[in-house]
């Protein structure tokens, strides 16, 4: 069993906020103008941002480097395009993710009718540099019902999953009112999950719809749907 004290809940009231118009984002760890040296990063995870992007508009191109960046659309769609001529539309659900490597100049644009909602998560990759590259993939979320399904990973074994140069894992599930799944994290693995919809209990904790928790292993995290959830975890070093 989990005690207390081995679940960090991140309440979404809690979380670093900047509103920019076009741009509603939470920041779960310190990003850009938010810092919160308490809230730096968790394992290898150094950035989950909660966007909401308005219609026809978004991130004009910029740069990155050494980073492992995953979008997981929620509602709507992102439109991709960077520097290496790759360009892609990735709707609710499904998954994109760029290795930044030695360095890549992309651009990600809402140009649906309506707001896009979105998980970005930045993982620290094991090792520096490396050619850029991206990737996308739809999901479908009915293969995911009641159960946790690989949705990018940096190991070899999991062979329907996005590649990704880390020692981590995306994963997501759909899960019943009234069921329970879990979630088996290793000794020295670092857990952080985010109910993007849905409230759940861990350990007879309620988490609310886009709150953070923060977990760290050996444990087994059985997490109990209150309500029709949909749930993303990373399992990272």
């Amino acid at each position: 069993m989990l005690t207390k004290s081995r679940i960090d809940r991140r309440p979404f009231a809690s979380l670093g906020h900047a509103d920019h118009g076009w741009l509603n984002a939470r920041h779960h760890f310190s990003f850009a103008e938010y810092y919160d040296p308490a809230r730096m990063g968790w394992g290898s995870i150094r950035v989950w941002n909660d966007d909401e992007i308005a219609a026809n508009s978004g991130f004009p191109p910029h740069p990155h480097r050494d980073m492992e960046i995953i979008t997981y659309v929620r509602t709507g769609a992102i439109t991709h395009q960077d520097s290496l001529g790759n360009k892609g539309r990735t709707g609710a659900g499904d998954v994109q993710v760029m290795s930044a490597g030695t360095g890549v100049r992309h651009a990600e644009y809402n140009l649906e009718s309506e707001t896009t909602t979105l998980f970005q998560i930045w993982i620290e990759p094991k090792r520096l540099g490396g050619s850029p590259s991206w990737g996308a993939k739809p999901f479908p979320k009915g293969d995911r019902s009641g159960q946790f399904v690989t949705l990018a990973s940096g190991f070899a074994e999991d062979t329907g999953a996005l590649p990704i140069r880390a020692d981590a894992r995306l994963l997501a599930a759909t899960v019943a009112a009234g069921a329970t799944i879990s979630h088996e994290l290793g000794e020295g693995r670092h857990a952080y999950l985010v109910p993007a919809t849905g409230a759940i209990e861990i350990d007879g904790e309620r988490i609310e719809a886009r709150d953070g928790v923060a977990l760290r292993g050996p444990m087994t995290i059985a997490i109990s749907a209150i309500e029709d959830a949909e749930i993303v975890l990373v399992d990272s070093e």
